[in-house]
């Protein structure tokens, strides 16, 4: 074998190492990650459980007023159930990989109804308490400040979402707009109990918590308008 032969092998052995090398990078590299994708299923098990909340409404009204314990009772059980699977719809959604924008849409409006039609009804039965004495508009003025937020607060995502991508940011749901739903499940929880005389001795801490879901309300309706108008002044 000559020298032109030996720089022939070895010029084809270089080249042939070298797609072997390309290969086996291209194999044992990983793959980038897939982005999560919504469920194509409009009635997922988290979709249905916001469903069962949406006609749980009309339920918690004709028990409401039935003027008997187990009236009282099964208003303050159905509110309880409606709470608790708005937190296991999002939980199911998020660990099963179930969520879908149909449900997306819907879990918002579950929640908002569930809880106006509450604050109303509260509202069309002013409640004794032994602290405040008798004042009617003691569930009236949160119950107001709380509805009006979440009516401004479905137009300014609307809005948002007919705009540009740091808008929504903007809005999206923050830790404040978290406590403000806690306190406001745990207020209308014990406002709903305590028209039990049982639990009467519940109102006051019950007014007292809506007043403050009240609060938050409104300070996360400030926070929410501050991020926009930071994005507005931006352009």
């Amino acid at each position: 074998m000559g020298e032109e032969d030996t720089v022939n092998v070895d010029q084809n052995s270089f080249a042939g190492g070298k797609e072997d090398s390309l290969l086996r990078n291209r194999h044992s590299s990983p793959l980038p990650p897939r982005p999560q994708q919504l469920s194509s299923k409009v009635l997922t098990l988290p979709t249905v459980l916001t469903l069962g909340r949406v006609a749980a409404v009309p339920i918690l009204v004709a028990t409401f007023y039935v003027d008997c314990w187990w009236g009282r009772t099964a208003t303050t059980s159905i509110f309880i159930a409606a709470a608790i699977t708005d937190w296991l719809d999002g939980y199911i959604a998020r660990k099963m990989r179930l969520g879908s924008a149909f449900g997306a849409f819907l879990d918002p409006v579950a929640d908002k109804l569930m809880v106006a039609a509450t604050l109303i009804l509260l509202c069309t039965k002013p409640m004794n308490a032994v602290v405040f004495g008798p004042v009617p508009w003691l569930v009236t003025v949160p119950s107001i400040a709380i509805i009006g937020r979440e009516i401004t607060m479905s137009a300014v995502r609307e809005w948002a979402a007919s705009q540009n991508g740091k808008l929504s940011e903007a809005v999206a749901v923050n830790s404040l707009g978290k406590w403000k739903t806690a306190t406001q499940m745990i207020a209308l929880t014990i406002l709903l109990a305590s028209r039990d005389s049982s639990f009467e001795r519940l109102l006051p801490s019950g007014i007292g918590l809506l007043y403050v879901s009240a609060g938050l309300s409104i300070w996360s309706l400030v926070v929410y308008m501050r991020k926009i108008w930071r994005v507005l002044l931006k352009k």
